[in-house]
């Protein structure tokens, strides 16, 4: 039998490890973006790496704005938003080059909102053969690069954007 180490999950796993604060209202202020990993930063919205990710190269977009609704962000925000959102997904297609990209949001904690008081868009590059008998079966989800070096792929391509 093979051995799956996944040492990082023990920060989820661990109830004392919940940081406090909400994460798109802080991360991006940070002086380390890396270890935020925070890839990018416009005039309103931040996009960044999904700690836990369902694969890699799984990102969030967010306002910058601590807010729950769409329909609560003005016109700005909410295109500046957006173009963050469509830029992420051009660029994880360029890096990943996957067969096709989820985007999705997860509104309210009935939805699937792990931090609902913040709205955010996912992004999740997608391949054939991405899902297996681990998640269904072993309820594990296997993870075939790091985290690190994920962010380190996609940050180079984030320096240049423009909102």
């Amino acid at each position: 039998m093979q051995q799956l180490w996944a040492p990082w999950r023990m920060a989820y796993i661990d109830d004392g490890a919940k940081e406090s604060g909400c994460i798109f209202c802080t991360k991006y202020r940070q002086s380390d973006l890396k270890a935020g990993l925070v890839l990018a930063h416009s005039r309103h919205s931040v996009v960044m790496m999904n700690k836990y990710p369902y694969n890699n190269g799984h990102l969030l977009i967010a306002p910058k704005r601590h807010e729950n609704s769409l329909a609560n962000l003005p016109p700005e925000e909410y295109s500046d938003l957006s173009e963050l959102l469509r830029q992420s997904i051009e660029i994880t297609k360029q890096v990943y080059k996957p067969g096709g990209i989820n985007v999705g949001m997860n509104l309210g904690k009935c939805a699937g909102a792990g931090i609902e008081d913040h709205l955010h868009w996912h992004i999740v590059p997608r391949w054939e053969g991405d899902t297996n008998f681990m998640p269904v079966v072993g309820e594990t989800r296997v993870m075939p690069q790091h985290l690190a070096d994920s962010y380190d792929r996609l940050a180079p391509h984030f320096h240049d954007l423009t909102v």
